[in-house]
């Protein structure tokens, strides 16, 4: 019975990904940097190992999974170096000394990201660790260490990660809109790719015990979709309306830059009403051909969106 190591198992991705391991009869062990992580990856079937990607020690594990991630679309770049380039840094070193036989990382298409939309892009766009937004840069930086590592690794890059379980980015919009600070930037009508949770873990869990070693892959729930149909429909399922309040994109963005240029000079804390980030995210086209995934890991969506929908629907309270 393999044993697998999972950083990030408190969180929404690493959370379901500890859930599916475990019914694959796997032994898992995971990463907890507080008494509540560690209560949340025992309930979730997962060995807590306490510490955190600054000091961690990884032993008698076939298999490790790197989810951990300060996943935010502003903040203090020491932060972000951190987290996401040298805790990835000391991930990979731990696994060496481990000797782990596989590093699973997490990506995601936002390390391409510098301000350009992304059509039908495949694994061979570039990183680009230029990027002015600090997590596009850091976590293509990530990428780039997983990828230099000299035993086996493999990266599996979801996009809009979405579903069940989901208490960070769903609750952050809704709360926006009940606020009145929600706006679509430029219409919203433009094409996005989005990757159920099911469909990510499934991604990871093929990119483990199918995938070539070195490989790089996206996975996504299949076609796109407009990106303002699926967030009315996501919101929706909690019973949330979004009002047909919308914003030019060209001033969104001067606005946004405008706002993290005032965040920075001024040491405000916390992040700008409007980033960079979340206008790309808002208002360019993210479109992602996943044939490599689908032709060198058998990958096909395991949820369908309308499935998933239905099932936040189901469980929404009230």
């Amino acid at each position: 019975m393999p044993t697998a190591f999972v950083t990030g198992g408190s969180g929404f991705v690493g959370g379901a990904l500890i859930e599916r391991l475990r019914r694959e009869g796997w032994d898992v062990r995971a990463l907890a940097r507080s008494d509540r992580a560690a209560d949340r990856v025992r309930g979730l079937g997962a060995e807590p190992v306490m510490g955190d990607l600054d000091d961690l020690q990884i032993a008698d594990c076939e298999f490790a999974f790197h989810a951990a991630a300060k996943v935010e679309d502003f903040g203090d770049p020491a932060d972000f170096e951190r987290v996401n380039v040298q805790g990835t840094r000391n991930v990979v070193a731990a696994c060496k000394a481990g000797g782990v036989r596989r590093l699973v990382h997490v990506g995601t298409e936002a390390a391409l990201m510098a301000g350009q939309p992304l059509v039908n892009v495949d694994e061979r766009a570039e990183l680009r660790p230029d990027s002015p937004v600090l997590y596009s840069s850091t976590k293509a930086k990530a990428e780039v260490i997983v990828r230099g590592a000299d035993f086996e690794t493999a990266v599996v890059r979801p996009r809009f990660v979405w579903g069940r379980g989901d208490e960070t980015l769903l609750p952050q919009v809704i709360e926006m809109i009940r606020s009145g600070r929600f706006r679509w930037v430029g219409g919203g009508r433009q094409l996005t790719a989005t990757t159920h949770i099911d469909n990510t873990v499934e991604g990871l869990w093929l990119a483990a015990t199918r995938g070539p070693a070195g490989g790089v892959w996206f996975v996504t729930d299949g076609e796109p979709v407009v990106f303002r149909d699926f967030m009315t429909e996501w919101v929706g399922t909690q019973g949330v309306e979004i009002p047909d309040r919308s914003v030019p994109a060209p001033v969104a963005n001067a606005a946004a830059r405008s706002l993290e240029s005032l965040w920075r000079r001024l040491r405000r804390p916390g992040s700008p009403p409007l980033t960079r980030f979340a206008v790309w995210v808002s208002s360019q086209e993210c479109t992602i051909d996943i044939s490599r995934a689908e032709r060198e890991l058998g990958y096909r969506p395991v949820t369908t969106r309308e499935e998933g929908l239905r099932e936040m629907t189901s469980a929404a309270p009230g």
